[in-house]
């Protein structure tokens, strides 16, 4: 307990603040994030037992004290419903260069998907930024609820029970002996082993929002002026890769559970509000699949003089060029009327591809394995300390490539099938002088190819052009090189 309420009547009272370190070992599975809330919540209904609970991950802060008023003004309002969960606040940060080149602000997220989830009842829990009510994330029980049921749910202590069941108002006494006697029931509650055979959930974030808006619970999303929290945000390549991994693999668990959207939602939702969570829950696997078809079968298609598309004199080809075109300019406009840049739009058109064929990939991945119990799930922490040298790289928008081999390894490879498929289509064009309409045939392919690579021309300059230490290293080219050959042999062998 760092700080207790003043003793005295004519002092100013200095909240009360109490700091938890929850108990860890290896034989009890701690639930990272999830577990460490569940911890969190249970301290505090018998030290305080607020019905409010201001959610923040721990690099960011509180850049305006008014947005604890503004968050009261839903739950207080006679006029809203009485029914909202939580308030949540985008995540921003303070140290966003001006390309932003790895999407650190998540754009897409908060300046468009959030606003049209809040139309729908509420976007689902970010993670931080959020003033929640106990009572959603807990539940409201009467006193003739039975004893033995709320302890199968919520553990043995009659202590944190009684929180549940009545108007609890616990506090601090200021003779030693009850501020004692708390801390040992506190430190009951944090122990490692309390929720063992409780039905203490190991999920948050999307899930979480997605049990209370299925449960008839709403949400607001406020996006003021003034950012009211801000934090420090990835700015390495390595850093941002894990990050969207651990985000990729929460959502695909979900996404292929019994807690399906399109499975566990259409009773209890809206069409619009559980689709939303469809797409939302199946973005990584959808991305990834796609991307990846995209970056490898119109290539080896290519590269065997195989056309995919149809003619561009053949109208139908006017299908794939107006679909392709809308994409661009659909994106595009999203950019510019949130405040950014054609550059803007075109760092977060590359970031996207490289996400999908990498985090996208890794996060479903590790999902699908551990379904099948052939891994465990992993989180990994983003690291969030500042390196001078890769905030001066971040800064002048360059990539810095010193990450793990198997983040860059994909990259590296799609781009060397698509030099391979694109360089031999020009050159067969070339000797055979168009024979037989050859360009008017592969026009659709070749142009894909040529695009992923423009996209992409700083994996490009980083194997190639770049010597210095966050470029890409030459053994992950070389590597690369015979994963690429591999893919190209075999995909002829098997179009043959």
């Amino acid at each position: 307990v760092i700080n207790e309420h003043s003793k005295e009547e004519d002092e100013v009272k200095i909240p009360l603040l109490v700091y938890v370190s929850r108990e860890k070992r290896p034989s009890h599975h701690h639930n990272f994030k999830a577990g460490a809330l569940n911890v969190l919540l249970r301290v505090s209904a018998i030290i305080s037992n607020s019905p409010y609970i201001l959610m923040l991950d721990c690099d960011m802060y509180c850049n305006d004290p008014t947005s604890v008023r503004q968050a009261m003004c839903y739950y207080c309002d006679p006029q809203t419903p009485s029914s909202i969960a939580f308030v949540q606040f985008p995540q921003t940060f303070r140290n966003i260069c001006q390309d932003d080149i790895y999407d650190s602000q998540i754009r897409h997220l908060f300046k468009i998907l959030w606003h049209g989830f809040d139309g729908v009842g509420g976007p689902t829990i970010s993670g931080s930024n959020l003033y929640i009510k106990r009572e959603a994330l807990l539940g409201s029980f009467s006193k003739q609820q039975e004893l033995m049921a709320l302890k199968r749910s919520f553990g043995p202590s009659n202590d944190f029970i009684k929180t549940l069941v009545e108007e609890y108002k616990p506090g601090f006494i200021n003779d030693g002996e009850s501020s004692r006697m708390l801390l040992e029931k506190a430190n009951v509650l944090a122990s490692c082993s309390y929720e063992h055979q409780t039905s203490w959930g190991s999920t948050a974030n999307y899930f979480t929002g997605f049990s209370l808006h299925r449960k008839g619970w709403k949400s607001v999303y406020l996006y003021p002026k003034k950012p009211q929290f801000l934090g420090t945000a990835a700015t390495n390549f390595n850093e941002v890769s894990i990050q969207w991994t651990r985000w990729a693999s929460g959502l695909t668990s979900v996404a292929i559970s019994k807690f399906c959207p399109l499975i566990y939602g259409p009773l209890k939702m809206s069409w619009v509000q559980f689709m939303c969570y469809s797409e939302l829950a199946f973005m990584p696997l959808l991305n990834c699949l796609s991307l990846w078809g995209f970056a490898f079968i119109p290539q080896l298609c290519l590269f065997n003089d195989i056309p995919l598309y149809p003619k561009v004199s053949d109208s139908s080809f006017n299908i794939f060029f107006i679909i392709f075109v809308s994409a661009i300019l659909k994106s595009l406009y999203e950019v510019v009327t949130t405040g950014g840049q054609v550059r803007t739009w075109r760092n977060d058109w590359r970031i996207w591809m490289m996400r999908s064929i990498t985090s996208y990939f890794y996060g479903s991945l590790d999902v699908v394995l551990n379904k099948l119990g052939m891994k465990e799930a992993s989180f990994l922490p983003t690291n969030k300390v500042i390196d001078d040298e890769q905030v001066k790289l971040y800064e002048m928008g360059i990539f810095d490539f010193r990450t793990a081999t198997t983040f860059l390894a994909p990259l590296v490879t799609v781009i060397l099938v698509n030099i391979a498929a694109f360089v031999r289509a020009l050159v067969v064009n070339v000797v055979d002088n168009d024979r037989d309409g050859y360009w008017e045939k592969m026009f659709g392919q070749m142009f894909l190819s040529f695009y992923i690579l423009v996209s992409n021309y700083a994996v490009i300059e980083g194997m190639i052009i770049r010597r210095d230490k966050a470029s890409i290293p030459l053994y992950v080219t070389l590597l690369s090189g015979v994963f690429s050959l591999c893919i190209l042999l075999i995909g002829s062998a098997i179009l043959s």
